[in-house]
């Protein structure tokens, strides 16, 4: 039998799936489903603040999303800005630090401005730090690092055989914070989309079939009670682990 290790999450990544399917079981628009999921991830923030989690990603909108129909797509960045106007103060409030990682060449200017003007309004907070994945994939993350690491190439900071995986890792979204130790997606699917793929290298991943607009501190207790059972090896033995943890 597993032993409960009482160790929580430094950062939980999330994929908040199924807001449609939750919308179209019971006979309503996609689009209620989205407004749905957003009272979801209250309820998360609020739960991941009372367990003193520090970091928590959210996959909000990837870059292949734009290839949902056009109504959604403008309801979601609708939804979007409408979130930050009305959180601002709950984020002040209650020491939340927001930060947005993405591409935003294709965001409205106006978005961007109200990102720009919550990340400011939030930047000194000190407790949860929460990140927002909008118009981001995994793949453009690492195209972003390549492309940053091969303009200090050009400029002399370094060779191509002095790369070093910490290179990389510095040029990533996030670099400044701790890896995802749990990852959750919601709604029964069994993938990670095209999410922060660097930095899942050795994250634990966890699956449930409950619609994202359903999960609630309940659900994130499983979560959290699966990932106290897990034994975190980073490639070694769980021999040397129990040795190290010992020692």
């Amino acid at each position: 039998m597993n032993k409960v290790n009482n160790i929580l999450p430094k950062h939980i990544a999330i994929v908040m799936d199924g807001n449609g399917r939750w919308a179209e079981r019971r006979n309503q628009s996609r689009m209620s489903g989205h407004e749905a999921g957003v009272k979801a991830v209250e309820k998360v923030i609020k739960a991941a603040i009372e367990k003193n989690i520090k970091v928590v990603t959210l996959f909000a909108f990837g870059i292949e999303n734009w290839g949902r129909p056009a109504q959604e797509v403008k309801f979601l960045m609708r939804l979007f800005i409408k979130n930050l106007y009305n959180q601002s103060e709950e984020f002040v409030k209650n020491n939340i630090q927001l930060r947005v990682i993405g591409d935003r060449d294709r965001i409205d200017p106006k978005l961007q401005d109200k990102i720009n003007q919550v990340q400011q309004l939030t930047a000194k907070n000190t407790g949860l730090t929460l990140i927002i994945a909008f118009n981001y994939s995994g793949r453009w993350d690492i195209l972003q690092a390549v492309r940053c690491i091969s303009q200090k190439v050009q400029n002399g900071e370094f060779t191509t055989e002095e790369i070093s995986y910490q290179h990389i890792q510095d040029a990533l979204c996030l670099s400044d914070l701790p890896e995802p130790d749990l990852f959750i997606r919601t709604s029964g699917e069994l993938r990670i989309s095209n999410f922060m793929l660097w930095q899942f290298a050795y994250t634990e991943l966890y699956f449930t079939e409950v619609l994202w607009p359903d999960f609630d501190e309940v659900t994130l207790e499983e979560a959290l009670r699966v990932f106290s059972l897990r034994q975190r090896r980073y490639g070694l033995t769980g021999k040397q682990i129990k040795k190290a943890t010992v020692n």
